[in-house]
């Protein structure tokens, strides 16, 4: 009967060997597959658009230091914002270029390349704002002159190791050797003036020796500013380092400070414009050298401030480590501080602070205005171990082992130091109860400076 051939015994068998080891084989491969199907689909996707480089060299810019540049750069912006695609202006290293005002666009990355640095003009005529006759504008650079500007740029961001040099004492008339401060002239421009913009980053540039504010944001949202460092003189007044004005959503991180003036503060100035309250704000992780208030809210507080975090700070040397001024029809509310260390000192009269760690206070600004209120709920929290400074207002506060403050360990004045650990002295028990507590921190100040102050307000009200 003739029916299927049989195979050779050890044959089948080989063949059935082989057929399992390829079997094995095909399904180690498709699971190899599988795991690297990300890989494998990135690696054959189509590549996304490239970005198209605006060298500001090839727009004019001489990059010598002398010659005006902010013609060419500003060439180079409209170009790169007019491009249907991602743009990067490019500042190459190597070179120093002299700018007035330089007006930045939206969905652009302005790039300060490796060692690149913009010297600020100090002649008036080269600013947009700042001149006679503007000081109606519609935002603070028309006011004071900014050079680097934007107004309703969205996806901007500026980047880069490069640096900014404001030049400051060339804007100023003098130094004061009793106040131990610069003298400034009619006109200084400021650093940054960014001004309605969205999903705005800073990332990575230095800037230094600002005649006047740093980093202005006003009327902003969606804001990241990331290791950015501040270089100002210590003695020259006004160069805040970074000014949250009216802002929301907002991330300053790892950021390192040098200033006279406020290391990051958060205010909320009169504009003839409703930018809106500043809110949903968080700082963490920076360290901030300043001789005034080295975290700050205030004093401008035309709207509402509220939900501000505080975190894993270290304020290195301050004349007001943690400072709430509230001065206007605004409210704030929502505060909180978290590991938080700091030093303050006294350094001398012209400057504000007088050795107060902490200060909060809600005083009018003038005999027409009335403060807005510090909110009384429990939310707004201080968190440390040490209390030292002032409390002008209904505040509810929560101390915690996490945060600490070092008054007057500055060096200097021994007397100035004295007097700063004077006012922590004898104060009232801390039993939970917040009346108490309020009081407690209000002890801080000491009766002289309490009568000196009461005195002031009373003459500058006309009570």
């Amino acid at each position: 009967m003739r029916g299927r051939p049989r195979l050779n015994p050890s044959r089948e068998s080989k063949r059935q060997e082989i057929t399992r080891r390829e079997a094995l084989t095909a399904t180690a491969a498709a699971a190899g597959i599988v795991a690297l199907s990300p890989l494998w689909a990135y690696a054959f996707q189509r590549p996304g658009p490239q970005v198209k480089i605006f060298d500001v060299a090839k727009f004019g810019a001489t990059g010598d230091g002398t010659t005006l540049d902010s013609a060419a750069f500003q060439r180079a912006i409209d170009e790169a914002a007019a491009y249907n695609g991602k743009a990067q202006v490019l500042v190459r290293g190597g070179h120093k270029y002299l700018v007035g005002t330089i007006e930045l666009k939206g969905g652009i990355d302005f790039h300060l390349a490796d060692d690149a640095e913009l010297l600020v003009s100090t002649r008036r005529e080269d600013y947009l704002g700042g001149l006679p006759g503007s000081q109606s504008g519609g935002t603070m650079s028309a006011a004071l002159g900014g050079v680097i500007v934007a107004t309703g740029a969205q996806g901007l961001t500026i980047t880069g190791t490069g640096t900014l040099q404001g030049r400051a004492k060339e804007f100023m008339t003098g130094y004061d050797d009793a106040g131990g401060i610069w003298v400034p002239g009619p006109f200084r421009p400021k650093m940054f003036v960014l001004t309605g913009c969205k999903d705005l980053e800073v990332r990575d540039i230095t800037f230094a020796e600002a005649p006047n504010w740093g980093l202005h944001m006003l009327g902003c949202d969606r804001v990241l500013v990331d290791n950015i460092k501040v270089r100002n003189l210590l003695d020259v007044p006004n160069c805040d380092g970074i000014d949250p004005d009216h802002s929301r959503n907002v991330e300053i991180r790892n950021c390192n400070l040098v200033c006279g003036d406020d290391g990051v503060v958060i205010k909320c100035s009169r504009q003839p414009i409703d930018y809106g309250e500043c809110a949903n704000i968080h700082i963490h992780d920076c360290i901030i050298e300043t001789q005034d208030a080295g975290l700050k809210i205030g004093t401008e507080t035309t709207s509402d401030i509220h939900d501000i975090r505080f975190e894993r700070c270290q304020i290195k040397t301050s004349s007001r480590g943690l400072c709430i001024q509230l001065r206007d029809e605004g409210n704030i509310y929502n505060i909180d501080y978290r590991d938080i260390t700091f030093t303050s000192r006294f350094y001398s009269d012209p400057w504000w602070g007088r050795g107060e760690a902490i200060s909060f206070t809600a005083l009018p600004r003038n005999a027409a205005s009335k403060p807005g209120t510090l909110d009384a709920e429990p939310r707004a929290r201080a968190e440390r171990d040490g209390a030292c400074g002032e409390l002008g207002a209904d505040l509810r506060q929560r101390a915690e082992p996490d945060s600490r403050c070092d008054a007057g360990a500055g060096g200097g004045d021994s007397g100035a130091d004295d007097a700063v650990q004077r006012r922590a002295v004898r104060q009232p028990a801390d039993d939970g109860d917040p009346g108490n507590r309020a009081a407690r921190y209000a002890w801080l100040l000491d009766r002289t400076r309490r009568q000196r102050d009461t005195a002031r307000l009373q003459g500058r009200l006309g009570a």
